[in-house]
């Protein structure tokens, strides 16, 4: 009898394993346009689709941290608002910030909203160029030592300063999406947004997340400067040959606003590509102080932060383009 017994339970217990019902995993890619400009995330070996939370959590961090949508938490702060609460994401990129604008020893500065707007690369588009005298006008209201986080409200101490975190947000955009697949138990995925990129594991055939540089000298042509190994890191580019404008008198005029000098004119640096473990967020940003150093200044940097792998590319004397590679990673 006892024997019969546990053949039935077996048989039970067979059967409502057989009842169970197979996952399916498969490989997924989502594309879309965020922050002006496209994504892509492709993410392997997963039962669902994302797109639905993907797209609330790109909405939650354009409420928090887009200066180009008015009603935002820091479209708010600029606007001299002193009863907002910022959320978790702002908090996040607000004391990343704070780290890489003392690492960088003020390169990296996310006051230089006003700066940015003033020369016509901001959401206002305000101004084609600036006098001397302007400029350090402006100056007054740049250094991120000015805003200090309390709790969970900003102080500023102008109301004039303008908080711009467009040179971090994109990466730390990138990184939200990332730890969510990861929440999902997803050990593969390459997540990029306007060519900043994030990646874990490796692809189906165990081959690695490769990407092409772009040559900036020659960037609407089909060939591609080098290919690079990006599994398991973190990437972000900052260019000034994409976003520029030549004003009447020929100067031409580069998006990446100078916080220690208050302009935005173009050195011999083109692009400066960061590669990391790190956070994209934190990649983002280096790239983008790199950018306001200079060649010169970068290289001494980078002698100090083993942990970046860069590469600088510019335009010597003769006008053509040379690299300089830092910590070169395997």
């Amino acid at each position: 009898m006892r024997v019969q017994k546990i053949t039935f339970y077996i048989s039970i217990v067979l059967i409502v394993l057989s009842c169970k019902p197979k996952i399916h995993l498969k490989d997924h890619t989502l594309r879309g346009f965020i922050f002006g400009t496209s994504y892509k995330i492709t993410y392997l070996n997963a039962e669902n689709n994302y797109q639905k939370s993907i797209d609330s959590l790109f909405f939650s961090i354009n409420k928090s941290l887009s200066t180009y949508i008015p009603t935002s938490d820091i479209s708010r702060i600029n606007r001299g608002d002193t009863t907002v609460l910022v959320d978790d994401y702002f908090i996040e990129v607000f004391n990343k910030s704070k780290r890489i604008f003392k690492e960088t020893n003020g390169y990296f500065d996310p006051t230089v909203g006003n700066l940015v707007n003033a020369w016509g690369f901001g959401p206002k588009k305000e101004k084609n160029d600036l006098s001397e005298r302007e400029v350090i006008q402006q100056m007054r209201f740049v250094g991120f030592q000015k805003v200090k986080l309390q709790g969970r409200k900003v102080k500023k101490e102008s109301d004039s300063i303008y908080l711009d975190f467009n040179s971090i947000a994109k990466g730390y955009a990138i990184d939200v999406i990332g730890r969510f697949l990861e929440s999902k138990d997803i050990e593969s995925y390459l997540v990029e947004i306007g060519g900043e990129i994030r990646t874990r594991g490796k692809k189906e055939n165990a081959s690695p997340w490769v990407i092409k540089l772009v040559n900036p000298l020659h960037k609407n042509e089909l060939d591609r400067f080098k290919k690079l190994n990006l599994s398991n890191k973190s990437m972000a580019t900052s260019g000034n040959y994409r976003k520029f404008r030549i004003a009447d008198n020929g100067e031409k005029y580069v998006h990446t606003i100078n916080p220690k000098t208050g302009y935005a004119l173009e050195s011999n640096l083109l692009s400066a590509s960061v590669i990391s473990n790190l956070d994209c967020a934190d990649v983002d940003a280096y790239a983008t102080s790199f950018m306001a150093m200079g060649l010169e200044k970068s290289k001494k940097f980078l002698e100090n932060h083993k942990n970046l792998h860069t590469i600088l590319l510019f335009s010597n004397k003769e006008g053509l383009l040379e690299e300089y590679i830092i910590n070169t990673y395997k």
